[in-house]
């Protein structure tokens, strides 16, 4: 089967990500762009999903099942839209699945972080930011991605302690009218981030 995916359009970008595979997301500047960043980031995936303990069988053909709009968010560069698939609540199979996906991602990028130089390849404008501050930006990030579900710490290994409990927990379904976000768009979400930060510094360590 193909795989399923929900499509964020913005008025700048497109960002299309495979539902249930928390993390496989990318955008591109229209959909068929997307789509084929999608594809080409599906061996790169597989690592973070063998690593996680699962299997996946990469389906590079793609079944739109969601189109949503997108936002201000959209067009900075992050998917900011919530899908109505992940509002519907699931079971505990998926927060399992969310879980040692999340854990997979950080644990990639503390991979990645050790062994890149200090001093990563400037853009083609010179600009960038190195191997530690992209590091401090993603925790720096979770911070504010755990406040939107429901998880207040400020110590970086508590927190995502209780990031992993919270997400490998069945989401009840949520409707357009609750705060906060559902937990597979915050998984979505963060495991996203933490993947393209640890994608980016691989690509400007070459």
């Amino acid at each position: 089967m193909p795989a399923a995916v929900l499509l964020e359009q913005g008025r700048k970008r497109v960002f299309a990500s495979v539902l249930g595979w928390e993390g496989w997301c990318r955008s591109g500047r229209d959909e068929t762009a997307a789509l084929e960043a999608l594809a080409a980031y599906a061996p790169r995936y597989r690592v973070i999903v063998e690593r996680a303990g699962l299997d996946l069988a990469l389906e590079c053909s793609f079944r739109v099942v969601e189109r949503l709009a997108g936002n201000a968010t959209t067009d900075f560069g992050a998917p900011g839209a919530v899908a109505v698939a992940e509002r519907r609540g699931d079971t505990a199979a998926a927060g399992a699945r969310r879980r040692a996906l999340l854990q997979a991602a950080w644990d990639h990028l503390d991979e990645v972080v050790e062994r890149a130089p200090a001093e990563l390849r400037k853009g083609p404008r010179g600009g960038g930011r190195d191997r530690d501050a992209i590091a401090s930006h993603v925790v720096e990030a979770e911070v504010a991605y755990a406040r939107k579900l429901g998880v207040r710490e400020e110590d970086p290994a508590t927190r995502r302690s209780l990031l992993l409990e919270h997400l490998s927990l069945p989401s009840s379904p949520q409707g357009e009218s609750a705060t906060g976000w559902p937990l597979a768009y915050g998984a979505r979400r963060i495991i996203w981030h933490v993947l393209d930060h640890a994608w980016e510094i691989e690509d400007r360590s070459a």
